[in-house]
């Protein structure tokens, strides 16, 4: 049996703002899963459920300085892999092992440091930082359909003052 190919309708549906009457809050995503799984072990309908990022900011954290040594750098590291790579399949089909091996480490140095070195030299300095950026949620709702909602609510409750008590 072959799985159902996903429509046009399927991404529309996806992008659709989430439904529903909010079952509980949690500060953490990690909190909201437990409380669908315990939903889950409790053989609630999931289906009905969904986990709401609210409040939701974009934190770019800047993890340090680039400049033209660290761009090389990262370039030559990155085409020697690939190259090396390249180098291994091309050495498996033509037998010769070091003259093989060696093209593909030059190749992929050189294709590497271009790659990194022109697209940095286009920035004219306008970003000469390294960073990471991530979505961060000031709480989780799980919310549920309405014809299920006060039972998965009451549900959370329950185990929510099992813990307290």
């Amino acid at each position: 049996m072959t799985e159902p190919r996903s429509t046009a309708r399927d991404a529309q549906i996806a992008k659709q703002r989430p439904e529903g009457w909010p079952v509980g809050s949690f500060e953490t995503y990690q909190e909201a899963q437990a409380a669908v799984d315990m939903l889950s072990d409790n053989e609630f309908p999931v289906g009905d459920i969904t986990i709401v990022g609210v409040d939701l900011i974009e934190v770019e954290r800047v993890t340090g300085r680039l400049t033209w040594g660290r761009v090389i750098a990262g370039g030559a590291a990155s085409g020697a892999w690939l190259g090396l790579f390249f180098g291994l399949v091309m050495a498996l089909m033509s037998g010769y092992w070091f003259s093989s091996i060696l093209a593909g480490l030059g190749m992929g140095l050189v294709f590497g440091i271009v790659g990194v070195a022109v697209p940095y030299a286009a920035t004219s300095g306008k970003r000469d930082f390294t960073s990471s950026t991530q979505i961060v949620a000031g709480r989780y709702d799980v919310i549920c359909k309405p014809e299920r909602a006060r039972e998965a609510r009451d549900m959370i409750a329950l185990k929510a003052q099992h813990l307290k008590g």
